[in-house]
């Protein structure tokens, strides 16, 4: 019972270091946080690697994001739950540190961090496939110029940054249910369950394609700059995760419907082929152009969420107090934006799209392992923590959407190749290594 009356103490007083003033501005509802983390979402995945899922699944690819979609429905179930327990920037780093300790905590928090970076990174270079090929400028040169925008945006404000969100959300949107209309006429000249691969094939494009869901778990991270974030986190994360998932699955019947997924998998960019052979050129240009609102958008969110919890490990310091200055007009933690966005372009150089996607994914799957497991340990520390949203379905104390939710993540993190599983290990470690280097001191604060 000490856990639980020192977590119930923490949800009444706070988990971070005494205030400073540093402050995030609390100006989201629960439109702005559901239009933002589908968002993130939205492109994150479909428009950059549909075609990589089409070449190993064949016709059956919108398969794969049924699977991939079952399986991030568990982990964001249990994201919901714990989101509404502590709603806090620092989000994975606050869970994990409340139900195992800091220091397990500060790994998965290192991995999140991560999995935004290179989020951030392969989305970057989506973006810059379907500019180049518009605007005839190098992919790398393209990717950085984009990072460089984004980071400008993150740095105006949260307000501003939602606005900005919301509008390229709306956009790309827009971009999918047009693909989809595109499709209506085509629907059911293919075989919707042809896997030249098989069943491994679908397997590891279900794989593939979890990273194009990635983002529900970035929304948590908007409970210091939202309003009620106790039920509007887990509400906007329930609807964002549900509209992507319908989405995705008839956009992806639609496209191979059009062009077949041999075409698919050849394409650098697939929706503009797909409008090109319905429509003419003049749409390759539209879905081109849609394309990238679609990726920038989801790359500035990434680089958000990315941010968020980095000032929160910061105020607890797990890392150098300086990443937790908040500037003092625009309430944005500018040290974390620029440590985020300096990060990104690093990356931008790691090479294939889908393996960077792949070392995202790892790091997700690894993170759901330990979230879901948050869950069923805090059911037994502290059962009498306030929980305004409580995932339903028990067996005793036991919760068992979370041990689904355990198994099915180590599932698709078997699927991964044996060269990502190997770069994956070693982020692992150094994580480790440095949260056994300890915590930062306070007198360093900023």
């Amino acid at each position: 019972m000490v856990q639980a009356h020192r977590i119930i103490h923490m949800q009444k007083e706070g988990s971070g270091p005494p205030d400073r003033g540093n402050s995030l501005r609390r100006d989201l509802g629960l439109p702005a946080v559901t239009l933002s983390g589908i968002g993130i979402i939205l492109g994150a995945g479909i428009y950059a690697l549909l075609g990589e899922a089409a070449g190993m699944a064949g016709n059956a690819v919108w398969l794969t994001f049924a699977i991939a979609a079952v399986i991030a429905g568990f982990s964001a179930l249990s994201y919901a739950e714990l989101s509404s327990m502590f709603p806090r920037a620092g989000a994975e780093f606050e869970y994990v540190s409340n139900a195992f300790g800091k220091r397990l905590a500060f790994v998965v928090g290192w991995l999140i961090i991560l999995s935004g970076i290179l989020g951030a990174a392969t989305v970057s270079l989506g973006f810059a496939g379907y500019f180049s090929d518009l605007a005839g400028l190098p992919v790398i040169p393209s990717a950085i110029l984009i990072v460089l925008v984004l980071a400008a945006i993150l740095l105006a404000g949260i307000r501003e940054t939602a606005r900005v969100a919301i509008a390229m959300t709306l956009i790309e949107a827009g971009g999918i249910v047009m693909i989809i209309l595109i499709g209506l006429p085509y629907l059911g000249q293919v075989d919707y369950l042809e896997m030249p691969r098989g069943i491994p094939g679908l397997l590891q494009a279900s794989a593939l394609v979890f990273f194009a869901y990635m983002g529900f778990e970035e929304i948590v991270k908007l409970s210091e700059e939202t309003r009620n974030p106790e039920r509007t986190i887990p509400l906007a994360l329930m609807i964002a995760l549900a509209v992507s998932i319908l989405l995705y699955i008839l956009v992806s019947l639609a496209a191979v419907s059009v062009v077949g997924s041999e075409q698919l998998a050849a394409s650098r960019a697939p929706f503009a082929d797909v409008a090109a052979v319905a429509l003419g050129p003049a749409a390759f240009t539209l879905i081109s152009v849609i394309a990238l609102f679609a990726t920038a958008n989801t790359a500035l969110l990434m680089m958000m969420a990315s941010s968020r919890i980095i000032y929160g490990m910061a105020s607890s310091y797990s890392l150098p107090p300086f990443l937790a200055r908040v500037h003092p007009r625009t309430r944005v933690p500018w040290t974390a934006v620029v440590a985020v966005a300096l990060a990104t372009l690093a990356f931008l150089f790691a090479g294939r799209i889908d393996f960077v996607a792949n070392v995202t994914n790892f790091t997700l799957f690894v993170t759901f392992i330990v979230i879901n497991a948050s869950v069923v340990a805090l059911r037994y520390r502290a059962p009498d923590v306030v929980r305004p949203f409580r995932i339903p379905g028990a067996v005793g104390t036991l919760p068992v959407i979370p041990v689904i939710g355990m198994a099915s993540s180590l599932f698709l993190l078997a699927q991964l190749g044996t060269p990502v599983l190997l770069v994956g290990g070693v982020l692992v470690v150094l994580g480790a290594g440095l949260a056994l280097a300890g915590e930062w001191q306070p007198h360093g604060a900023a």
